[in-house]
C-alpha cells in the first residue's frame, strides 16, 4: 500500500499483519479522489479541508489527505493493532502536527464530543459486518462536525442496505469488487 499522489506519493504505507483490518484498496482509494475533484456533484478544495477518519485503520485514507494538501486529520482508531502500524506511519511521514488520534470505540456514548471543530470530509471505514452506522450518522448530524456543503464518505460491503437519517441525501454511490462507496451529504 501506498500513498498515490501529492508530496508524499509512493511513500509506502505499512499494513498489518492480521486479518481484522481491511486496508482500503488504493483503486478504491484512487477512484475517491477522482470522484471528489472531478465530480459536478461534488464541491470540495481537499486544499481548505479538516477530514475526520473514523474506523482509520493504518491511516491511508487521512494520510493521502495530508498528502494532498488538507489543513488537518483527525482519527478515530481503537484496535491495538491497527493502532500500533497508524502511529507509525504518522511518524514515518512526519506529519504530527497536522493530526490528532483518539484512540476511542465510536460506539461508547460521547466518544464525538471530544470534537471541537466541523469537518469537510468525513470518511467512515468500519468492519464490513458493522451494523450500526445509522447511529454514528445520527450522532455526527447532532454534534453538527460536518461543514456546510461537507462530505460523508462511507465504505461498506456492496451487499450492505444501510438506512441513513432523513437529514442526509445521497449524491452518489459506485461499486468496486465487493465494496462499495456511498457519497452523503445534508439535505
Amino acid at each position: 500500500m501506498r500513498i498515490i499522489a501529492g508530496n508524499y506519493r509512493g511513500k509506502k504505507i505499512l499494513q498489518p499483519k492480521d486479518k481484522f483490518t481491511r486496508p482500503l484498496k488504493d483503486l478504491t482509494k484512487e477512484s475517491i479522489f477522482n470522484i471528489i475533484n472531478h465530480s459536478n456533484l461534488i464541491n470540495i478544495d481537499l486544499k481548505k479541508s479538516n477530514i475526520l477518519d473514523l474506523f482509520s485503520g493504518v491511516g491511508s485514507f487521512g494520510l493521502e489527505c495530508l498528502s494532498r494538501g488538507a489543513l488537518s486529520v483527525t482519527f478515530f482508531e481503537n484496535y491495538p493493532s491497527a493502532l500500533k502500524i497508524l502511529k507509525f506511519n504518522i511518524l514515518n511521514m512526519k506529519v504530527q502536527k497536522k493530526v490528532a488520534l483518539y484512540e476511542k470505540d465510536l460506539f461508547m456514548n460521547n466518544s464525538l464530543n471530544v470534537l471541537n471543530r466541523k469537518f469537510k470530509i468525513i470518511f467512515i471505514d468500519p468492519p464490513f459486518k458493522e451494523k450500526r452506522l445509522n447511529y454514528l450518522v445520527k450522532k455526527i448530524y447532532k454534534l453538527n462536525l460536518l461543514e456546510k456543503n461537507g462530505l460523508i464518505i462511507i465504505h461498506r460491503h456492496k451487499k450492505d442496505k444501510d438506512i441513513f437519517p432523513d437529514e442526509f441525501k445521497e449524491i452518489k454511490n459506485k461499486t468496486y469488487g465487493v465494496s462499495k462507496i456511498l457519497f452523503l451529504t445534508i439535505s
